[in-house]
């Protein structure tokens, strides 16, 4: 399944629960796509940050993401 497609998944779910409520089954169907999206928003924001680069006073260029990111071994 596509990430637009959990989206819309999502949306159906939701909007369903608020007309008339949801069984167990799709309340948990919601709950493991919502993990899963939020999972893959977290982790495509980390790539972002891990991405950036800044320029120093002395003009030397410096990856965030190698110095503060996981890609220095950082857990945060």
């Amino acid at each position: 399944m596509t990430l637009e497609e959990k989206i819309k998944r999502i949306n159906e779910l939701y909007h369903k629960s608020q007309a008339e409520g949801l069984s167990e089954a799709e309340k948990k169907e919601q709950a493991v796509l919502r993990s899963e999206y939020i999972a893959n928003v977290r982790a495509n924001l980390t790539n972002q940050l891990n991405s950036i680069n800044v320029q120093n006073a002395d003009g030397s260029i410096e990856n965030l993401g190698e110095t503060y990111g996981k890609k220095a071994g950082n857990k945060n």
